[in-house]
């Protein structure tokens, strides 16, 4: 064959492309478990970070064993549970759904004898999607504490979300009034200074990261009313 046409050309092309393709879905097969594993001990590291609990990926696992382990549960609406794993629930499918026909993970740690409820969020914010986790005390209403994350949201204004001072400041806040009616948690410029117990100081040039963090928590714990207040 004429090394020189283009029928060679072609042929050589495409086999070219068929062994680079073959090599990339092997190597992406391999990859697989690990990569998976990966995201199931950033999952829990973050999972425990909401309840002030430190971890790295070589104690996550252990670490979530001895806090959390089995205690966990998948609830509906009206706040039964039902059947199911709430760690492979995918939160990114469950918030695209009418909020009633949603799956709603909950995970109970225990800590020097106190239970704290960690409830996982998923929202928007500026450049993508922003998710967190909030856990609460034992009365189901006062927040412990909190982490939230980010994919893309910009570098020292909607990126400070996933900080501690903003995250700390949602410590002790609660998510219903004086007379059991949802509040959930305004995220607004001066709110934490006033002292209002159910909201907390928006980031300073992130205002529409932070109305995101607000959105996510209203759509998001809602779905937990009727559980929270059995």
């Amino acid at each position: 064959m004429d090394r020189q046409g283009n029928t060679y050309t072609f042929i050589y092309a495409s086999v070219l492309v068929v062994v680079v393709a073959a090599l990339l879905a092997f190597v992406s097969q391999t990859l697989k478990p690990i990569q998976q594993k990966n995201i199931e001990v950033a999952k829990k590291i973050d999972i425990l970070k909401s309840v002030n609990v430190a971890s790295t990926p070589k104690d996550a696992v252990e670490k979530y064993e001895e806090y959390i382990g089995n205690n966990s549960f998948i609830l509906n609406y009206e706040g039964k549970k039902v059947e199911g794993d709430a760690f492979t629930v995918n939160l990114e499918k469950e918030v695209k759904k009418p909020p009633k026909d949603r799956l709603y993970p909950m995970y109970i740690c225990t800590i020097d004898g106190s239970k704290k409820f960690i409830i996982p969020v998923r929202g928007k914010g500026l450049w993508g999607p922003i998710w967190g986790y909030i856990s609460l005390n034992d009365d189901k209403k006062t927040i412990f504490g909190a982490t939230f994350g980010h994919k893309g949201e910009t570098p020292g204004l909607g990126a400070e979300i996933a900080k501690a001072p903003f995250q700390k400041q949602f410590s002790g806040k609660t998510i219903f009034d004086d007379n059991g009616k949802f509040t959930s948690v305004l995220v607004e410029k001066g709110q934490n200074s006033s002292g209002n117990p159910h909201a907390v100081d928006a980031i300073s040039g992130g205002t529409i990261t932070s109305k995101g963090v607000q959105a996510m928590l209203q759509d998001c714990l809602s779905g937990y009313v009727n559980f929270l207040k059995e």
